[in-house]
């Protein structure tokens, strides 16, 4: 019999660090879907590898949470048994892998911000967060420099490649907002020098974006209109059939070991 999903208590900081948690799982897990169909074998094995350092991420998120929570969830509760509605990752994370173009436009979008992320909460007054954030940074500092490259390489590269990067980020451009959305929540945390404010790292991740865009001859989206609900667990329909995929084996066999 199928087990029912986990209650959580979500006080500010727990749901912080579900948050972030639930970031990396999900993309971690988008990209272990590349696992033996990438290009190229060199790629294959660098899409798994920021997928394992995604998950690494999250295993010390989802522990954190579950410590400040002080219940008797842990971390792989917290992964296979919480329902769909009680994710709060970003919408853009749960998007499809689509072609490899999407893929690296999606991981390119997200790292630029992640690395500013991380080595902002490196100064963190929480002390368990800024130690994830250290870690944490080395990796996002791989991830950025190789979606950039990628990113630089398809839109300078042919014909067709170059149109599909520029579908991808016409498509995912209005998934990027909510990066830099905050609650009262969160806000809560800002104030007490716990979490930092993503809207202060806006600038520098569009001059970011901006510059290696413009490097692929690329074209940035004008729109401004932006996607919300994943932070607050309204998510798209594709979280729902990533979770079934991810979530199967814990919820039909509950505690199985090997």
């Amino acid at each position: 019999m199928a087990v029912a999903s986990i209650k959580v208590s979500e006080t500010p900081l727990v749901l912080y660090a579900l948050r972030r948690a639930d970031d990396a799982l999900v993309l971690g897990h988008r990209l272990s879907e590349w696992c033996g169909h990438a290009p190229m074998l060199e790629e294959d094995m660098a899409l798994a590898n920021m997928g394992l350092d995604l998950l690494g991420q999250a295993r010390e998120l989802y522990s954190y949470a579950a410590k400040v929570e002080g219940k008797d969830n842990d971390e792989d509760k917290f992964a296979y048994l919480r329902d769909v509605r009680q994710y709060r990752n970003l919408l853009l994370l749960e998007q499809p892998n689509g072609d490899f173009a999407r893929t690296l436009v999606r991981q390119f979008f997200y790292g630029a911000f992640a690395d500013l992320y991380w080595r902002a909460m490196m100064k963190s007054k929480d002390a368990t967060l800024a130690a994830i954030a250290a870690k944490s940074e080395k990796e996002s500092a791989y991830h950025i420099r190789h979606s950039s490259e990628w990113i630089v390489r398809l839109g300078d590269g042919t014909e067709e490649s170059h149109a599909r990067a520029q579908a991808a980020i016409d498509d995912l451009w209005a998934y990027t907002g909510e990066m830099f959305a905050v609650d009262d929540s969160e806000r809560g945390l800002i104030d007490a020098g716990i979490a930092i404010d993503p809207a202060a790292l806006h600038p520098q991740w569009l001059e970011t974006v901006t510059s290696v865009v413009n490097e692929a001859t690329l074209s940035q989206p004008k729109n401004n209109w932006m996607q919300q609900g994943g932070r607050s667990g309204r998510h798209s329909e594709h979280l729902g059939h990533l979770l079934s995929e991810l979530q199967s084996l814990q919820r039909t066999f509950p505690g199985a070991t090997w």
